[in-house]
């Protein structure tokens, strides 16, 4: 592929190593080091004139750090005279601060679109936004990639009795992808009515939808502080269910996470490596990862190549 340079982010060296072995290209040389007064600095180490750039940075671990370095990157890029830069996000930073829910409330996912366009972003590939519409915060080309053909895949391949289990979001704003999921596989759907009183903290929950003697498959977008989906596990089992799965896209588990999921009564709770886990498998041995390098390394190519992208929404990359 010529004319093409990956670079990686600090955040997720691993998944930026996939996708480049995959496209069978190198990563390209940078250097990201931080001042002793905690000031990022990146120094791209190979031309770049003329040449189709891909960040990849996803917005983890440090995320503040993650995203002045991945903004750092693109003006880099974009000053040393590449003729596009594309950022490559798997997981969204501030996507859940996507509107005014209280009075004076920031809407910050809105920000860090505007911050990456004014850093010279031309293009952003990113997966399972948490709500779609922020494509619509940019004025740039957003590519929203979905994990839901590998995680039926995933299904068919690792639950055996998937023809009879039921899909259940633990909230109502999942509703869309759950239906969608459930009428790929022909199988009937629930849904959890949550009441919060605060962020992060889930008050009482409402089973709509009969699952029992079914296995249940808990689907969501992201599961940080796993209140919700422990709390939906209880639910399921005292409702009737014989097991329950957790598939979420970004398994960013932060705070009790790791401890409230080897109390809670999942068979399984399977995340893509959207944000690494590799630290969280070895306390938690109920996680599992499905790898979607090959769907972000496809949009890259096809982006790359001029070619439509929408192959991807309902098929994974062979």
């Amino acid at each position: 592929m010529p004319n093409i340079v990956l670079f990686s982010g600090s955040s997720h060296q691993d998944l930026s190593q996939r996708v480049a072995d995959r496209l069978g290209l190198e990563l390209g040389k940078v250097v990201t080091k931080k001042f002793s007064n905690q000031e990022t600095s990146v120094e791209i180490g190979e031309s770049v004139r003329g040449e189709d750039v891909y960040i990849i940075q996803s917005g983890c671990g440090e995320i503040n750090d993650n995203l002045m370095e991945l903004l750092i990157m693109i003006n880099a890029c974009k000053i040393a005279s590449s003729s596009r830069v594309t950022a490559v996000i798997p997981c969204f930073p501030y996507a859940r601060q996507d509107k005014k829910d209280k009075s004076r409330a920031p809407i910050s996912a809105k920000l860090v679109a505007n911050m990456l366009s004014v850093a010279g972003a031309d293009h952003i590939i990113t997966m399972d936004l948490h709500a779609s519409q922020i494509q619509g915060f940019f004025d740039i080309p957003v590519d929203n990639l979905y994990a839901e053909p590998a995680v039926l895949q995933w299904i068919k391949e690792n639950i055996l009795e998937w023809r009879n289990c039921i899909i259940v979001s633990p909230d109502a704003g999942g509703a869309k992808r759950v239906t969608s999921i459930a009428d790929r596989l022909n199988v009937e759907f629930a849904l959890i009515h949550k009441e919060r009183k605060k962020a992060n903290e889930v008050d009482r929950m409402v089973l709509v939808g009969d699952v029992k003697d079914r296995v249940a498959i808990l689907v969501d977008d992201m599961a940080d502080t796993c209140g919700t989906i422990c709390h939906a596990v209880d639910k399921l089992l005292s409702a009737g269910a014989t097991k329950v799965y957790a598939i979420l896209t970004h398994g960013i588990f932060s705070g009790p996470a790791i401890s409230r999921i080897n109390n809670a009564g999942f068979e399984a709770v399977v995340v893509t490596n959207t944000i690494p886990q590799e630290e969280k498998m070895k306390h938690c041995p109920k996680i599992q990862v499905i790898d979607i390098s090959m769907i972000l390394a496809e949009a890259i190519r096809r982006t790359h190549n001029g070619e439509s992208v929408s192959y991807l929404f309902s098929h994974v990359p062979l």
